[in-house]
């Protein structure tokens, strides 16, 4: 079974270019896309690893090399004429006041995103300097609108949970008014100081000292489960 080729092609989604697609000369012969997520560090007196906390998802990456070559075909053409037109997505849009939104097809994949980088590297000339093959070096940023995410989610919620570390007040040890102080600041009502204790497994709040580090859940996972929670 023959199995047909199907040229790459990046198609521009708005501005007075809309809807022009631009071929690529030959395939990719890989393309890689790069996934991250960003945690905020909080060190912790006492402690060897500071405790990390997620903050939110990063827009998805994706690069390629793409090779273009117009010595073969003998005509002279000089390659940076082809090159232009990928160039020009980063170009200022008059319409929207920014560089296109685009979309990378090549058969089933697909890739909306805007064009962060394009490195270019000329690597064959003519006698008289015209540069014949040109490889670049793309780099496509996932573009998604606020609309798009809120209607379809990339991730769950994010954790709520917090750890704060319980310093000295006026100078002394906490004390049980230190949970309530705490549970006033991070629930708005200081009735919900018992919550973070027996999160925490706290059975006498006059042992806490300071350094001492408080896990304080989501108030709703507390409503969920009052029960269990002894409320």
């Amino acid at each position: 079974m023959t199995t047909q080729l199907v040229k790459a092609h990046i198609e521009i989604l708005e501005g007075r270019n809309e809807g022009e697609k631009v071929e690529v000369l030959f395939n990719p012969t890989e393309y890689a896309v790069e996934y991250s997520a960003s945690f905020q560090e909080t060190p912790v007196p006492g402690l060897s690893n500071p405790i990390l906390q997620f903050v939110n998802g990063s827009a998805e990456v994706l690069s390629m090399d793409l090779l273009f070559d117009t010595y073969t075909d003998g005509g002279g053409e000089s390659v940076a004429d082809i090159t232009a037109n990928f160039i020009k997505m980063l170009t200022i849009d008059g319409d929207t006041h920014a560089p296109p939104r685009v979309q990378f097809k090549w058969g089933a994949f697909s890739f909306r995103a805007i064009v962060e980088k394009i490195s270019q590297r000329f690597t064959m000339f003519l006698g008289d300097g015209t540069p014949v093959r040109a490889t670049l070096n793309v780099t496509f940023k996932q573009y998604r609108t606020i609309r798009e995410q809120l209607e379809n989610p990339r991730r769950n919620s994010a954790d709520k949970t917090k750890h704060r570390v319980l310093g000295k007040v006026d100078g002394h040890r906490p004390t049980p008014e230190s949970l309530w102080l705490l549970s006033q600041a991070e629930y708005g009502d200081p009735k919900f100081w018992r919550v973070i204790a027996a999160h925490n497994d706290v059975e006498d709040p006059r042992a806490l000292v300071p350094g001492d580090v408080m896990v304080t859940p989501p108030l709703e996972d507390f409503k969920l489960g009052e029960g269990r929670n002894g409320r």
